[in-house]
């Protein structure tokens, strides 16, 4: 049977493309192209906005983009970013692909690489104090008090004794108080001190000013709507038996999901946005489990093969870091506390911000001060409930009897211990 003139257009069509379906493009030197940009050992917010400038003293107007000496830089209201004085590629030229979905053809362009580092703006202009002769004598001579030899000791007390001179400490206090005072000048205040450790701590951004617990730590703060979106409830919902429903999530081992998912499952219709947070704690939790292995991403990604790869990527974008010239990625004391107060914000909005920490820690192998310590790092009171709490709660009376980490409106941090005297 001849074929049908659609199938020959069809035919054509196919065999005139196959030729053309990459191309390579470069830009002009009056053509904005695209621009590649490495943060080592820093994260800017994905709202910093950047821009690239050219040099003034450049006056080429053709050429590659790629190829002309330009800059990128961006700022926020704390930091700049600007480029690195030791950042290097020579020898090194980078593409970017451009894929068109319509057409199915692909162009390659050049692309500069820019390395950007950072500068808080606080400290922009803020001059280190210099160290005089003595405040090193000073030092030394402590050192040597504390671990030299017996004899190095008494030469240290006896050139102490031999140093003072009682003529010289007139007018002393004048002196002093002038020292102090151009020393201390560029020291923050009290308010100021308590503003950038607030910003400093281990924990998702918070609104200080929120009159509700649930405006404290949003869903936003911890997991991104890309995130978010990628985690997809058919087959939990349509899974009849309670095993069948907890096999489906990343991490089967903790008796703390173990009662929220069957509580979920209570009522005629399950809260979707609780399921949700349900399966965001269950795949922190086997991140947490296999956190020795973000440096084998493959098999990470085959062992936790029931979080969704979204979503498993925040995960290692958040709660790892890489050290500088690898791209090898790790875990840090500072990203496993990130990843537990991450864990544990999400775990307040699922008990309505009285969560039980003794079965918290029981679930992570871990002990409970330290499990306390980091609620309270939250901005949690460790507490026994009222009984009107109790009954908010819907919590029967025997739970009054353990402490549960609260959480209420607005936030107060613990502040730190004052020293004792000795």
């Amino acid at each position: 049977m001849p074929k049908s003139s659609k199938r020959k257009r069809d035919d054509a069509d196919v065999d005139g493309d196959n030729g053309d379906r990459i191309s390579f493009s470069q830009a002009s030197g009056s053509r904005l192209g695209p621009v590649l940009v490495s943060f080592p050992g820093i994260q800017p917010p994905k709202s910093t906005s950047f821009q690239c400038y050219r040099l003034k003293n450049d006056t080429t107007d053709d050429g590659d983009f790629a190829d002309m000496p330009t800059i990128v830089a961006g700022e926020t209201d704390a930091v700049e970013y600007f480029p690195s004085a030791e950042a290097s590629t020579t020898g090194c030229r980078y593409l970017v692909a451009i894929h068109n979905k319509r057409t199915g053809k692909t162009v390659f362009r050049p692309a500069p690489v820019h390395i950007l580092t950072r500068q808080v703006k606080r400290l922009k202009h803020t001059e280190a104090i210099p160290v005089s002769v003595a405040q090193r004598i000073e030092a030394r001579n402590a050192l040597g008090a504390t671990f030299g030899t017996k004899k190095a000791k008494a030469a240290i007390r006896a050139q102490e004794r031999n140093r003072v001179d009682v003529d010289a400490m007139q007018g002393v206090a004048g002196h002093l108080q002038t020292t102090i005072e151009s020393s201390t000048g560029n020291l923050p205040t009290q308010e100021e001190a308590k503003a950038a450790a607030d910003e400093n701590r281990l924990i998702p951004s918070f609104d200080a000013t929120a009159q509700r617990p649930e405006d404290i730590y949003t869903i936003q703060s911890v997991i991104t709507d890309t995130e978010w979106n990628s985690i997809s409830l058919s087959a939990l919902m349509s899974a009849e038996k309670f095993g069948d429903r907890r096999a489906l999530l990343p991490y089967t081992r903790s008796k703390w999901i173990d009662h929220h998912l069957e509580k979920a499952f209570a009522g005629k219709k399950p809260n979707k946005t609780t399921l949700k947070l349900i399966f965001c704690i269950s795949s922190m939790f086997a991140f947490h489990n296999a956190r020795r292995m973000v440096s084998e991403k493959e098999k990470l990604r085959e062992r936790l093969s029931r979080i969704p790869p979204t979503l498993l990527d925040g995960l290692l974008s958040r709660f790892t870091e890489s050290p500088r010239g690898s791209t090898e990625a790790r875990t840090t004391p500072a990203t496993e506390t990130m990843l537990l107060t991450y864990l544990f914000a999400l775990c307040l909005r699922v008990d309505e911000y009285a969560t039980d920490t003794a079965v918290i820690a029981s679930d992570l192998s871990m002990a409970l001060p330290k499990v306390n310590t980091l609620f309270r790092t939250l901005g949690c009171k460790i507490e026994i409930l009222k009984p009107g709490e109790l009954q908010r709660l819907r919590l029967p009376e025997s739970a009054g009897e353990s402490k549960r980490a609260v959480l209420r409106a607005p936030v107060e941090f613990p502040k730190p211990r004052a020293k004792r005297r000795t």
